[in-house]
């Protein structure tokens, strides 16, 4: 543990942002598996609104610097091309 005060602030606040970052990689990676659920059950309608929704949040992370940008973007291409594929 850090002995200076300043670097017990930062300490701390390493740890709301850790926890912040958590919570916001995971609301993603759910929002990717909700579209990905919708894929596999053959819905193309439901599949797309899950993909809006899960583009907004991608795109939120994505701008906070939890996810990279380039990753960001590669998830939404491979959801939007598995729902083009869609028959």
């Amino acid at each position: 543990m850090a002995n200076i005060k300043s670097a017990r602030k930062r300490a701390r606040q390493a740890i709301g942002r850790r926890s912040r970052n958590i919570s916001q990689l995971s609301a993603a990676r759910s929002a990717i598996k909700h579209v990905k659920k919708a894929i596999a059950a053959g819905d193309k309608a439901a599949a797309g609104a899950a993909l809006e929704k899960s583009r907004s949040v991608i795109d939120s992370v994505a701008a906070k610097g939890v996810l990279h940008r380039n990753a960001a973007a590669r998830h939404k291409s491979r959801l939007a091309h598995a729902i083009k594929a869609m028959s």
